[in-house]
């Protein structure tokens, strides 16, 4: 009886373990599963969060902003820091929250050139750049990895500030990457129960480091496209200007048969053909082009349209013409432009061709011979173009020539 008793007794015991054994591996799955919900929660209200700051048409920044903040909320972490990769070599802080320690020791005596201590930092940290490779950041840059730090006092690649405020005691940092392209990093420093960051912490962090990429991605394409929409407006405008100062019909000149063809090489051009009647039956004619393109060169030819035809009804010549254009217009060409000008004056009665040449192409005359032949010649002349060069220089330079 007693062994048998016994027997129970441990077949009981045997049996209460193992079912104690089975409810502990329940609850740790239920655990487990709670805590990826919760992550994919975290995620998916990080997602909307992006998509509405998409919508608002955020900028670069503000978004990197965005991303920062959601980063500590998520996952509890005091501070936070997106570092941007600049032009593929180095990372530059971009958007911080809360004191995240800089990435490289403070120089001495800093502490007291701004009033508060965190603003000071984020200034630190949007100043300064470092090369990929570069401590535990830059190690996630250059292999493309989220690194996870539980106790960073063991880690030599955390800088150790004497600041206690900037004491690092965890860290993640994750790549931002889109299609294996690297945006940034986002990191996140001390959580604020004082624990080190766990796996969970770790997947979390990367899981919102590729949404962050996407979302950037998604805003530098609504970016182009504002600007492509703004650009093709622009062109639009340009176009209507443009083809507002090209003739739409000539003069009639007894013994002149005149014709023109325009043929942009793109939707609009800083191009100008005018023809124009003068005095005594003489015939102006210009062709002339801007350097650049859109609406500003547009604009920057139709001023130059206006000068010239006021300017060659003052004067015969027309390098005295284009002087005066020159003159005119000094204060109306930026330094990064200038207009290319062939103006010639075109006399039936002298049976002449008198032109100036303002840095443009050399024109091309073409006549008959007495045998009925067709010869071609280019006419040279000097000239430095509209709004290059002061107007002594100009004069200097440009020439009349009569053929």
């Amino acid at each position: 009886m007693f062994s048998f008793f016994l027997g129970v007794v441990v077949g009981g015991g045997m049996l209460l373990v193992f079912l104690l054994l089975q409810q502990r591996r329940i609850e740790a799955l239920d655990e487990e599963k709670q805590l990826i919900y919760q992550e994919k929660q975290i995620v998916i209200d990080f997602m909307h969060g992006m998509v509405e700051a998409l919508g608002e048409g955020l900028s670069r920044e503000e978004l990197f902003q965005r991303i920062v903040h959601a980063a500590i909320l998520s996952t509890g972490a005091l501070s936070a820091c997106v570092f941007e990769n600049i032009e593929g070599e180095r990372l530059r802080g971009v958007a911080v929250e809360g004191l995240f320690p800089p990435h490289r020791p403070l120089p001495e005596g800093s502490r007291i050139k701004l009033t508060t201590r965190a603003k000071f930092i984020e200034q630190i940290l949007k100043s300064e750049e470092f090369a990929l490779g570069e401590g535990i950041v830059g190690r996630a840059a250059e292999t493309h990895r989220a690194e996870l730090v539980e106790n960073a006092h063991l880690d030599q690649r955390v800088i150790k500030h004497d600041d206690p405020a900037l004491a690092v005691h965890s860290l993640i940092a994750a790549p931002i990457l889109f299609q294996d392209r690297l945006i940034g990093v986002l990191a996140v420093v001390n959580p604020s129960d004082g624990l080190p960051f766990s796996s969970t912490d770790f997947s979390l962090v990367q899981s919102l480091a590729e949404q962050a990429g996407l979302a950037v991605h998604h805003n530098e394409f609504l970016s182009m496209q504002v600007e492509k929409k703004q650009l093709d407006l622009d062109l639009s405008v340009a176009r209507n200007i443009q083809l507002m100062l090209i003739p739409q019909s000539f003069p009639k000149v007894e013994g002149i048969d005149i014709d023109a063809r325009y043929i942009p090489a793109q939707q609009v051009g800083g191009d100008l053909l005018d023809l124009f009647m003068l005095a005594e039956g003489r015939l102006g004619l210009v062709v002339a082009d801007v350097s650049g393109k859109g609406v500003p060169a547009s604009l920057l030819m139709a001023i130059c349209r206006t000068h010239l035809r006021h300017c060659a009804r003052i004067h015969a010549s027309p390098s005295m013409v284009l002087q005066e254009v020159n003159r005119a217009m000094s204060s109306d060409v930026r330094q990064d432009m200038f207009i290319t000008v062939a103006y010639a004056v075109v006399d039936l009665r002298e049976n002449t061709i008198t032109f100036a040449r303002a840095g443009h192409e050399q024109p091309l005359l073409s006549h008959f011979r007495n045998n009925g032949a067709v010869t071609s010649e280019y006419l040279k002349s000097e000239g430095m173009p509209v709004g290059m060069v002061d107007s002594e220089l100009f004069a200097d330079v440009i020439e009349d020539k009569t053929v």
